[in-house]
């Protein structure tokens, strides 16, 4: 499936868009892991819960579980929230 990189994790894999695979959530991310090495550290902390700084959408909905089944069709958008004062 289609995966929308934010800006902040392009260092990883110098594309706006990648392919990925898995049948939830954590299966994908586990598959861009072994992608672009580093990159889920950026996403999902050491409870195994999505970082409150990232939104993940599939389908234009937000994504929180890691256990979200996906379809092979599905776009997964990965944004990250901004914030600062």
């Amino acid at each position: 499936m289609k995966v929308l990189i934010p800006s902040s994790l392009r260092s990883y894999t110098r594309l706006m868009r990648v392919q990925a695979s898995g049948t939830t959530l954590g299966e994908l991310l586990a598959d861009l892991e072994r992608q672009f090495p580093g990159i889920r550290f950026r996403m999902v902390d050491e409870q195994d819960r999505i970082r409150p700084h990232m939104r993940v959408f599939v389908g234009g909905r937000a994504i929180h579980d890691l256990a979200q089944p996906l379809q092979p069709a599905d776009d997964v958008n990965i944004v990250q929230a901004l914030s600062g004062g």
